[in-house]
């Protein structure tokens, strides 16, 4: 049988200021990666969104960002190895001291937006990254983008990782996400988010923009909390997968 996690960046709300469906995409989900208070969300927001994964018994991740709430972390920044891997077991930190609270143990972590797409594609960052997470946690699952540097050099350093897939967004022929700024990047027809899916868990393969197919690895699927369709987009992926006898699980209970 088929097995997947199913996870969503969420707790991206910041004081006044509300984004996303959180309460209502953590009914669907497995996995839960909660902004870490710097790209997005605060101290009350992390403290909510760990309460409300703990009422629908989801499994939590760190989502650490660069320090850009304006541009909400999708913007590059050129930064040093020891600087991010400072960056990440900072961000670690603060959401496992307010989990504790909640007698809640991080399951994962997932780097946000430039982080992640940088450390995708550098290995010395990817090395960076992976080094954060083991020294605070060697038992942390490490969700980078499937068959990139980041999950190369999670692996290569002893940590489990776990391969992402994006319901919502295009990929390049190499793997990588198509960019933001260009047109396609992300996918709002539901009929199509869930096709792909499910070509991506069964055949190991998704349609890159320019029309090739490439492969991949599923091990955990991502809708974005700010995509508009997140909702809607969540409810449809979980009522196909379990039509089509794929069962969906936390990181934790995948064979990693």
């Amino acid at each position: 049988m088929y097995k997947v996690d199913l996870n969503s960046d969420l707790g991206e709300s910041f004081g006044n200021y509300t984004l996303g469906k959180d309460a209502e995409i953590l009914r669907y989900i497995t996995s839960a990666n909660i902004a870490c208070g710097w790209h997005a969300g605060d101290p009350l927001v992390m403290n909510e969104t760990l309460r409300l994964a703990n009422e629908n018994d989801v499994k939590v991740g760190a989502h650490p960002g660069f320090l850009d709430k304006m541009g909400f972390g999708r913007r590059e920044i050129n930064i040093t190895p020891l600087e991010l891997k400072n960056y990440i077991k900072y961000q670690i930190g603060a959401l496992t001291a307010i989990a504790k609270g909640h007698n809640k143990k991080i399951q994962h972590v997932k780097p946000h937006g430039a982080m992640y797409n940088m450390a995708a594609k550098d290995q010395t960052l990817a090395k960076a990254v992976a080094e954060g997470i083991y020294e605070v946690d060697s038992e942390l699952i490490l969700l980078g983008l499937a068959n990139s540097e980041l999950t190369k050099a999670g692996a290569a350093l002893g940590l489990k990782v776990a391969h992402e897939v994006f319901a919502d967004r295009a990929y390049e022929i190499d793997g990588t996400l198509v960019a933001r700024s260009k047109k396609g990047a992300v996918i709002h027809d539901r009929t199509i988010v869930v096709k792909r899916i499910l070509t991506m868990i069964k055949d190991n393969k998704v349609q890159a923009i320019n029309g090739k197919w490439i492969d991949i690895k599923a091990d955990s699927i991502c809708v974005h909390g700010d995509t508009k369709e997140a909702l809607e987009f969540v409810k449809d992926i979980r009522d196909s997968l379990a039509v089509n006898g794929i069962e969906i699980v936390s990181l934790q209970e995948l064979d990693l």
